[in-house]
């Protein structure tokens, strides 16, 4: 992580926060107590900002600088909401295209998966607040520079953010090795949204069941899953590609 994406010292990180920063999160000394870190605590008060608290070799490692026990993450974008997103996409005159990602925790498949967005037309990418991806000069790096044009909503959790596109005429679906559907077999031509789940977990199982439908892309050999970016793209282009045959 480069110094220039973190703010350390109880202070700045108060300025940071109160100044309306893109803060992915807060790591707090173990063991840290005072006045200052009390200021902290009443500032992050009712906003949605991860706090973990950690061992102080921690943050020895990531900087040697005077951290005072607080380093706060900067995000390199400013995220948008998809509750905003949403309407402006249908004042276009335009059937949204939204991806999900629901437990993606490396940054370079994130980056690679916002490349292909980028360039496949999707309306904007949908990350949880807490145990997910965030995004810093690695995942923009391998993105290619598309996370600064995508928009990247960062919602409190996957679920409400499935939930609230349901509401708004979207349908969902999720990239599973569970289904009994084969990807190619669903109909993506009009509002739709896909959720793509980690490798180790797959698209959690609460997640699971409030979507429209599961699909799967099949696989014949012995490796028991493809890697999420590349998963992520093959679905994105059969909706790209069932999009052109009904224009054409």
């Amino acid at each position: 992580m480069r110094e220039n994406e973190m703010v350390f010292g109880i202070r700045a990180v108060i300025e940071a926060i109160q100044a309306d920063k893109e803060v992915d999160k807060i790591l707090v000394r173990r063991d840290l107590q005072g006045e200052l870190s009390k200021r902290l605590f009443e500032v992050l008060r009712g906003r949605d900002i991860p706090v973990q608290r950690v061992p102080a070799e921690r943050l020895d490692r990531l900087t040697r600088k005077n951290h005072q026990g607080v380093i706060a993450f900067i995000s390199a974008v400013t995220y948008q909401r998809l509750e905003d997103i949403i309407p402006f996409i249908y004042e276009q005159g335009k059937d949204p295209f939204i991806v999900l990602l629901d437990g993606v925790t490396d940054v370079r498949n994130f980056g690679a998966i916002a490349r292909t967005c980028e360039c496949a037309g999707v309306d904007a990418i949908v990350i949880p607040g807490k145990g997910s991806v965030t995004v810093n000069a690695d995942a923009i790096k391998t993105s290619a520079g598309a996370l600064h044009v995508l928009p990247v909503c960062k919602e409190k959790s996957i679920n409400q953010a499935i939930r609230f596109l349901r509401q708004s005429g979207v349908r969902v679906f999720a990239a599973t090795e569970k289904a009994s559907d084969i990807y190619t077999s669903a109909d993506y031509v009009g509002p739709v949204a896909i959720v793509m789940g980690a490798e180790d977990t797959g698209v959690s199982a609460e997640n699971l069941r409030i979507c429209d439908q599961m699909v799967r892309i099949p696989q014949f050999g012995t490796i028991g899953s493809l890697n999420v970016s590349v998963a992520a793209s093959v679905m994105i282009y059969e909706v790209v590609r069932q999009r052109m045959n009904i224009n054409n």
